[in-house]
């Protein structure tokens, strides 16, 4: 899934782009307030971490000209001002949550995984498709009682093809969901990615085709 990080402290926002992109997350950053608004008009998300006290442009004003463009993507507000109306002002303008620094990752972790729960309308922690089921707080898959293991590429995909409910994705798509800016990718890394997740699924009867011009489909074998 694919993030935005708007922080203009280049450390931690160094070291919380490495820690979402260990667990699977496709990470792009800008560290201004002009910035995000740009990237958020022109880009796809599916949730936004916003600090406050941004150069150029305040990051309430960022949020609140996303609600305004009537875009609903989740918004996590991380921020040093922990003031009680600075908390019912991020929320008032439309953020989702609010997490004051310092914080712990983990933390972090956690409630960008409830937003993007919510964002999803899941009342569930596990998606079920045949028998894989996919714990979206453990990050883990298995089928049949049995864990299969996926790298965090292998994960992202599969992720991505069950929030399309049996629907076609196009390697587009998926590029778009989990890679970054600054991440090099090509097609034929996200065909060996789909083809080392399709080995893993097959013995469990799911398989991924491949619709030759279109993307992929993840069935279930008759």
């Amino acid at each position: 899934m694919r993030l935005l990080l708007v922080e203009d402290d280049e450390i931690l926002a160094d070291g919380i782009s490495k820690g979402l992109r260990q667990s699977g997350f496709a990470v792009d950053h800008v560290a201004s307030g002009i910035d995000a608004d740009q990237a958020l008009s022109s880009n796809s998300f599916d949730l936004l971490i916003l600090d406050l006290g941004l150069p150029g442009l305040d990051g309430l004003e960022v949020l609140r000209r996303l609600r305004a463009r009537k875009q609903l993507l989740p918004v996590l507000v991380l921020t040093a001002r922990d003031r009680l109306e600075d908390r019912v002002a991020g929320l008032d303008f439309g953020a989702d949550d609010y997490l004051t620094k310092p914080f712990d990752l983990p933390e972090l972790e956690a409630r960008v995984r409830a937003l993007m729960r919510r964002g999803r309308q899941a009342a569930d922690v596990e998606v079920v498709y045949g028998p894989l089921r996919f714990d979206t707080v453990g990050r883990r898959v298995t089928a049949n009682d049995q864990a299969i293991e996926l790298s965090a590429r292998e994960l992202a995909v599969l992720e991505v093809l069950l929030q399309r409910g049996g629907s076609v994705v196009s390697k587009e798509q998926l590029i778009e969901h989990m890679y970054g800016w600054d991440e090099e990718v090509s097609h034929n890394a996200m065909e060996v990615n789909v083809h080392r997740l399709r080995k893993k699924l097959e013995p469990a009867g799911v398989n991924i085709r491949t619709i030759r011009g279109l993307g992929y489909l993840l069935e279930t074998k008759p």
